[in-house]
């Protein structure tokens, strides 16, 4: 691969983020887990962003973004959309640095657990539509008629060197970075991730894994484009549903080995399993990495990464896995 310096991001953009939210963010744990190495043949090493702040990476690039912004921007107003994820990430990134000026778009369907997260912070909480598109467009309009500044989920440079900084963590913690198998919904964590692993192992594999339900990246990388907005069908995997964005789309094109898909069937395997071997919670969206991986999806090395990104899943939706798993 090497370093391209052509791209959105630089792995310069991503160190400055480092230093800039490390403040506020928790560096969380790379794990081995000896049960999952044995069941598939490798050293499997977990990359715990369900134990970030929020229960998710999304703090990371939310952090960033907010605090490039100079002070009349935040006063004039912060408005975001989202599944749930980066609607906690924007919230708690607001209240660290003082911004309480928000409008959270989300769309109606989103996971309880997160809607009953976003009441502890001081934001004004908008539910609209059943898709992310729906509630992305509604926060769109809104910028536009307030001034507000758009906290993309996404398609936004800064986000996505915020959530390299996870990538960043990877590299320090373990020099055994073969291949990192990553979630993919709109870009930003892989295409940060992406760049801060080619800078110092240029040979590491990155495969992104989206839901059958909603092949955006798949489909872009396949027709040369960034597919946004993406018509989908339901899933678990919410905040993997949508389109791929046009910022992140040359950092797949060019630092990205492979998307492959994982069923509903898989996702919900992937979520027991983790709890099975590792007891660790993750959501449908966070586990859809180790689902590929558990299902042979891809070509795993002697050593593989595998990105936990999210753990936001409440107990009824859990409870219906579970008992699923087990008939």
């Amino acid at each position: 691969m090497g370093t391209v310096t052509s791209l959105p991001v630089t792995i310069a953009d991503i160190r400055a983020a480092a230093v800039r939210i490390g403040p506020h963010i928790r560096r969380t744990p790379l794990t081995h887990s000896l049960a999952l190495s044995r069941r598939v043949g490798s050293a499997v090493w977990l990359k715990q962003e369900n134990r970030q702040r929020t229960g998710s990476f999304k703090p990371r690039g939310a952090l960033n973004k907010l605090m490039l912004l100079d002070e009349d921007e935040r006063a004039g107003g912060i408005v975001a959309a989202s599944a749930g994820n980066h609607a906690l990430g924007v919230a708690f990134a607001c209240q660290a640095i003082g911004v309480d000026n928000v409008d959270i778009f989300v769309q109606r369907n989103a996971a309880r657990a997160k809607l009953s997260k976003l009441e502890a912070y001081r934001v004004r909480v908008h539910l609209v539509g059943d898709t992310f598109e729906d509630a992305q467009q509604a926060a769109l309009a809104h910028a536009h008629d307030t001034g507000a500044v758009f906290v993309s989920a996404y398609d936004d440079p800064a986000v996505i060197a915020g959530q390299g900084t996870c990538g960043l963590e990877i590299v320090e913690q373990t020099r055994e970075v073969e291949a990192v198998v990553v979630p993919v919904g709109g870009g930003a964590l892989i295409g940060g991730i992406a760049v801060a692993v080619a800078e110092t192992y240029p040979d590491a594999r990155i495969v992104g894994v989206n839901p059958v339900a909603s092949p955006s990246a798949l489909l872009s990388l396949q027709q040369g484009r960034a597919l946004d907005p993406f018509d989908h069908e339901p899933t678990l995997a919410d905040g993997l549903a949508g389109g791929f964005g046009r910022v992140p789309f040359p950092i797949l094109q060019e630092l990205v080995d492979d998307i492959v898909l994982v069923s509903e069937q898989e996702l919900k395997a992937a979520i027991a399993t983790l709890i099975d071997c590792d007891q660790l919670l993750a959501e449908a969206s966070g586990a859809a990495a180790l689902a590929a991986v558990l299902a042979g999806k891809i070509r795993v090395p002697a050593h593989v990464v595998v990105v936990i990104s999210g753990g936001n899943i409440d107990s009824a939706e859990l409870r219906i896995i579970l008992n699923d798993q087990g008939e």
